[in-house]
């Protein structure tokens, strides 16, 4: 079988059936982070593999920009459990026409972006390889009743994300066609962590928005038994993005259910905890019910769509 066959996904699926749980883990394969009993808090562990030609172009992004990136997508995750980041490990595979001096600026990108959210950088590996591939581990910590879950939506929950979405995929749509327009948060992308500590007292469950609206929802709903109703029409997409999309001639609702890499946070909480999060922002675009995952504009559909690596 071919692994475009199976995707992604249940490529992932495939490999957990053969890992082993072992005593002190909380959580392993799927969710954002594995979790790891340690005293009073749990610890965190998260990594993220980035390859030129896939997750950056070196075409258009600057070495400091793909630096930016490689922190921003694992502190997400990180913030997407509730906790923050403590220790990062970083390996790179480095090609013959990268120079010093570029991968200088790559670490200054990390070492900024990493000092913003707290990140302590203590180690790695580098290596050579044919194109730049760079992986981050990131170690954190959460207090035991703040750990955010995928699993832990229940029926009656609302459906928020904590800003709008599409606005990574439209920026590199505009980079693919040579366009110039809503390209600067594509570039150098930002994560929800600030949001994610203060949502984790109140929320049930949490993903980081990595892959796409559609997908998230259906990985949340998927790991709670539940399923959900999304309104289309309350789905947020900014002004920038719609004049991306009137560019392109391309439909701004299928990059924010399908697109990815914008690092919102979905999260799933009930009604009567809303007032709680009065003070961050959120939009609440659906509900948790008992069974199937639809979006909902006028009728039903199913749900669908996301990125898949493996499926593009």
């Amino acid at each position: 079988m071919k692994i475009d066959e199976l995707g992604e996904f249940g490529l992932i699926d495939r490999l957990a059936e053969r890992v082993e749980s072992k005593e002190g883990l909380i959580k392993g394969i799927g969710d954002d982070c594995a979790v790891l009993e340690d005293g009073d808090m749990y610890t965190l562990m998260t990594t993220d593999m980035l390859v030129s030609g896939d997750h950056f172009n070196r075409d258009w992004h600057t070495p400091k920009q793909i630096g930016n990136k490689s922190i921003v997508v694992n502190i997400s995750d990180i913030a997407a459990m509730g906790g923050y980041p403590e220790w990062g490990l970083i390996s790179i595979a480095i090609p013959d026409d990268v120079d010093v001096e570029y991968i200088d600026e790559i670490y200054s990108g990390m070492l900024e972006v990493s000092k913003e959210y707290g990140l302590t950088i203590i180690g790695g590996d580098t290596t050579h390889g044919d194109i730049l591939v760079i992986n981050v581990v990131v170690v954190g910590k959460v207090e035991k009743e703040n750990l955010c879950l995928r699993g832990d939506a229940k029926v009656g929950d609302v459906v928020c994300v904590t800003g709008d979405l599409g606005k990574s995929w439209a920026g590199l749509d505009l980079l693919r066609a040579g366009k110039e327009g809503y390209t600067e948060y594509h570039l150098e992308p930002k994560c929800r962590l600030k949001e994610g500590r203060k949502l984790a007292p109140h929320v049930n469950a949490m993903i980081d928005v990595s892959d796409g609206l559609a997908s998230e929802v259906n990985h949340i709903c998927r790991e709670s038994g539940v399923g959900a109703l999304i309104h289309k029409e309350k789905v947020p997409i900014s002004e920038k993005t719609k004049e991306a999309a009137r560019i392109l001639d391309k439909d701004p609702m299928f990059w924010a259910l399908s697109g990815g890499e914008d690092f919102e946070l979905v999260f799933t909480i009930p009604k009567d905890r809303l007032s709680h999060i009065k003070d961050i922002d959120h939009i609440v675009v659906g509900e948790i019910t008992e069974d199937g995952v639809y979006l909902v504009d006028g009728g039903k559909t199913e749900l669908k769509g996301g990125y898949d690596h493996f499926r593009i």
